[in-house]
């Protein structure tokens, strides 16, 4: 599994440690950056990481900022993104079987550590899509996406 992985300033170290963990888990990953904890615009990363996992050069991806939100905000402006906000390991699990989002969104002040370790990276990289009537529900969004309706 190749994993896209991104944070702006207030995300960088725990980008740092979660990359550490990756490694030991296995896990082949890109770091899109940042590469500081000096002030930088979360949008940029968000779309790079999201960018890549669209065009299928990543199976997923996982970008952390200070709260999680704007993250999620802006990598789902990229077309095919499903990026989840997970705060715990039972919405990494609805996000991967319900929504099978493929951008797992971290939040550096609402998680501590330990907790994002051991149970919503393990949870989100262990669960599985679970089709059936989900299918139908994604297809909608895709659907919206495709259109030419805009606001």
């Amino acid at each position: 599994m190749k994993i896209a992985i991104g944070a702006d300033h207030r995300g960088f170290e725990l980008k740092e440690k979660i990359k550490s963990y990756l490694k030991k888990k296995g896990f082949e990953y890109h770091d899109f950056g940042t590469i500081s904890n000096s002030s930088v615009d979360y949008p940029d990363f968000a779309f790079k990481v999201a960018e890549s996992v669209a065009d299928k050069h990543f199976d997923s991806g996982i970008i952390i900022c200070y709260t999680g939100i704007g993250m999620s905000i802006a990598a789902n402006k990229v077309k095919g993104i499903r990026a989840a906000l997970c705060l715990d390991d039972l919405m990494a699990y609805y996000a991967r079987a319900h929504n099978d989002a493929n951008v797992l969104v971290l939040s550096a002040k609402f998680c501590d550590l330990e907790h994002i370790y051991r149970k919503i990276i393990d949870r989100w990289f262990s669960e599985k899509f679970e089709g059936e009537r989900h299918i139908r529900r994604i297809g909608k969004i895709s659907n919206y996406e495709d259109s030419t309706y805009r606001r």
